[in-house]
């Protein structure tokens, strides 16, 4: 069965994802077809809880470089920045959202390769939008309260 996104309010937004442990051609498939419903999608970065998978995986591709990420964990942030996000799993919903400015990433690709990643600006913004995802955490945490729950109604309203 192809993916396809999630949207909130699925509960696979929320759920705590497992370590990915086997290496194999099932997971360097599911990257592939992770990126191709971001990019479908007109996105730059996809976490498989998005795609109703609860595995520690996610992947930005930006001016033409694919980042896999399987395992992330920041290891450093630095400075600050703030910008407007958007997300897949809310579609046409977009918040002013305060990051770091550069963070270094440790975490493996599709092979279980080793990788540090080092970003700044926006794929440092990406990195930390999609390991969120994997920790459960969404775009809509990020906003007031009372701007949660308007996005919330106006979610709920169109299911």
């Amino acid at each position: 069965m192809p993916l396809k996104i999630v949207e909130f309010p699925d509960p696979v937004l929320r759920r705590a994802t497992r370590p990915v442990t086997v290496f194999d051609e099932a997971l360097k498939t599911f990257v592939d077809e992770m990126t191709i419903v971001m990019k479908d999608d007109d996105g730059v970065g996809i976490a498989a809880p998005q795609v109703g998978v609860s595995k520690k995986v996610a992947v930005v591709c930006f001016e033409g470089e694919r980042y896999v990420l399987v395992n992330p964990v920041i290891v450093e942030a630095t400075g600050t920045q703030r910008g407007e996000e958007g997300c897949l799993s809310f579609p046409g919903i977009f918040g002013e959202i305060e990051r770091a400015e550069r963070v270094v990433v440790e975490c493996q690709d599709e092979t279980g390769a080793r990788r540090r990643h080092e970003a700044e600006g926006f794929v440092a913004r990406a990195f930390q939008h999609e390991i969120e995802h994997l920790e459960g955490k969404l775009l809509i945490d990020h906003f007031s309260p009372m701007k949660r729950e308007l996005i919330r109604k106006r979610l709920m309203k169109r299911k």
